[in-house]
């Protein structure tokens, strides 16, 4: 019997003994892979800014740029992961350890394949023109919406600053894409840049419905950049005898039409430049740096899960980024907390009345339920966003949404205005939104709203 025991006890003891070897080799294996991951990211990351300050005219290079950028923030966001879960631990910890080290090392192939290949990448760039630094480009480059956009730039400069096809017949460059992407943003930086303004003789902004008043002399005979906003489709007729009076412009003169209607990219003469949304891994890596600023997110797990989830709930929207960045950075685990719950309830509020995501739902021109968002007694309903106009007058109270949000302000029994962002760069938007206080469905239905108002863009 005692030999039984005996022999039991020694499996045990080897069987522990061996398990911990194997659980030490596996946790210094993940250490060392980080390491690499970390020095491979640093690499990158340098070429990546080195790139963002340089005119890049050839399209293999933007391309090649495209694929090293989307390599950078998915090895941002993987190592990100991987640290949160090791010092956050888990009941599910060998399973947790096999999904770990397979994301390492896929992420960890992905880059090494990327730093292999970069070297004619790097002798190319240092061929390519420095661009001369901005003050918001470097101080503010990532409190606004000028975040990532890298071949989207260089694109629409590049187009700008080339020779027209046919020499009088301006160049009709189409930026599309979905509400509230960063489209007039992307806009106001081109026109801001040094090489494009002094290209150019003057910049014209103009709104798609006020085409049709415009008349050759209305031009210069100068080289012009055109900038049309379209918020509305146009007929054909309208668009040929505004393109008509354009051929008056001087020699180089370019158009740029501006919409979330694809229709509109039939008046281009060069293929439409698409905007979308950021990845998840450029969104969670934007989400984070805003938020936390200089504080090192590793010092607070709880913050970075839930930052983590919040990045994901978000949906992508360039305004709540911002916002939600905003609170978080002036404020404690407790508020963030606090709004991540707020935030879960008015999601699931919204799936549960509308079926869908509200960012799906403003970006439709659909109202939104924010009641779970506030302290209120009352349903709220949060109308679909708009550009208010500086010279823009209105009667209703004023909320911030910080505060609103942060349960700092008293909700006004009354509709009102819920500024949600004001954007610190060119065009300098402030994001505004109708709330209607509603007791009951039919009292909603009969609330007026204010007719929104599209800013125009100025120079």
């Amino acid at each position: 019997m005692e030999a039984i025991v005996s022999a039991i006890a020694s499996d045990f003891v080897n069987r522990f003994i061996s398990f911990l070897m194997k659980k030490c080799g596996s946790q210094q294996n993940l250490e060392t892979k980080m390491e690499r991951l970390q020095n491979l990211l640093l690499k990158v990351h340098m070429i990546v800014e080195e790139a963002e300050g340089r005119y890049i005219t050839n399209s293999k290079m933007l391309l090649q740029f495209k694929k090293i950028v989307k390599a950078m923030y998915q090895g941002y966001h993987v190592m990100d992961i991987i640290k949160h879960r090791t010092l956050c631990g888990s009941r599910h910890e060998e399973e947790n350890a096999a999904i770990r080290h397979d994301q390492l090392q896929n992420t960890l192939d992905s880059l090494e394949t990327i730093a292999s290949s970069i070297t004619e990448f790097v002798f190319l760039l240092g061929g390519c023109e420095r661009m001369s630094p901005k003050p918001y480009d470097t101080y503010l480059y990532f409190d606004n919406f000028m975040f990532g956009r890298q071949m989207e730039k260089q694109q629409v400069i590049n187009i700008l600053l080339q020779e027209n096809l046919l020499h009088f017949s301006p160049t009709v460059l189409p930026i599309i894409g979905p509400t509230r992407v960063g489209k007039r943003t992307l806009v106001a930086y081109v026109c801001n840049n040094e090489m494009v303004r002094s290209h150019f003789s003057s910049i014209l902004h103009l709104n798609g419905e006020n085409i049709r008043k415009m008349e050759c002399e209305s031009f210069s005979k100068k080289r012009d950049l055109v900038v049309v906003q379209f918020t509305a489709d146009t007929d054909d007729e309208n668009w040929k005898k505004f393109y008509a009076s354009c051929t008056h412009m001087g020699r180089g003169s370019k158009i740029i039409v501006v919409s979330r209607i694809e229709r509109i990219s039939r008046f281009g003469t060069v293929r439409p430049i698409h905007l979308n949304s950021l990845s998840h891994e450029e969104y969670s890596y934007l989400f984070k740096v805003l938020a936390f600023g200089s504080t090192n997110p590793e010092e607070h797990p709880q913050m970075v899960s839930i930052a983590n989830e919040l990045s994901v709930l978000l949906g992508g929207s360039f305004v709540a980024v911002n916002v939600f960045a905003d609170i978080f950075r002036k404020n404690h685990v407790h508020l963030w907390l606090h709004v991540l719950k707020k935030y879960r309830k008015m999601i699931r509020k919204n799936f549960s009345e509308f079926k869908e995501h509200p960012k799906l739902l403003l970006d439709k021109e659909h109202h939104i339920d924010i009641t779970k968002l506030a302290s209120s007694s009352s349903p709220l309903h949060l109308m679909p966003p708009n550009c208010e106009d500086n010279q823009s007058k209105r009667s209703l109270t004023k909320v911030m949404f910080s505060d609103f949000i942060a349960d700092s302000v008293v909700i006004p029994k009354e509709n009102f205005e819920l500024v949600t962002w004001e954007s610190r760069i060119p065009p300098y938007r402030k994001f505004v939104n109708i709330v209607s206080n509603y007791d009951d469905e039919m009292n909603f239905h009969h609330t007026e709203v204010p007719h929104k108002k599209r800013q125009k863009l100025d120079k």
